[in-house]
């Protein structure tokens, strides 16, 4: 147990390699969006029209705000599944009540109608990306401790599913209990 009581470990490599690759897509999901809106529906989002395709230095700055974005929630995360009961609940609500706010803001700004929508749809995937990747890395990050009389003993390579019926001692060369 922690000094917070949980009896979760949390695999720290494992949360932020996610995280880092769930920024990489947060990322992408931006310059995408922006491509498509701008090049295929000819709206001039995130830059101003005679940009380009993909918008100017702006929409890089933007691509990296939800990588950082990403990152913190990774953070976030990663405190929440050490100190939080329910944490992945929890950061369900959190990501989800952010992505409401980033994909509301645009309708506050002076800009055309369709921009706007827009910006929010992009706001939107971008946030339902990140909130459903680090949900499903959350459940592969999280280690819990066998509760009492459940057997201590795990398969070998139990995460990387790889020998999935060879015990700890199998594998170090112990003889097998008769």
């Amino acid at each position: 147990m922690s000094e917070f009581g949980s009896e979760r470990s949390v695999n720290a490599v494992r949360l932020w390699s996610g995280g880092l690759a769930t920024a990489v897509v947060a990322a992408l999901v931006i310059l995408v969006g922006t491509l498509v809106i701008r090049g295929v529906m000819d709206i001039p989002v995130l830059a101003p029209e005679e940009a380009g395709y993909l918008g100017d230095a702006g929409t890089v700055v933007y691509a990296l705000m939800a990588a950082v974005a990403a990152l913190l929630a990774t953070g976030l995360l990663h405190l929440l599944l050490v100190a939080a009961p329910r944490a992945r609940a929890f950061f369900g609500w959190i990501i989800g009540l952010v992505t409401a706010v980033a994909a509301v803001t645009p309708f506050t700004q002076g800009a055309e109608l369709p921009s706007q929508i827009a910006t929010a749809v992009i706001n939107l995937v971008a946030g339902i990306a990140i909130a459903t990747l680090l949900s499903s890395v959350a459940k592969t990050a999280v280690v819990r401790s066998p509760r009492r009389g459940e057997p201590r003993e795990r398969p070998a390579l139990h995460h990387e599913g790889i020998l999935p019926d060879v015990k700890q001692a199998e594998y170090r060369g112990e003889p097998r209990g008769l």
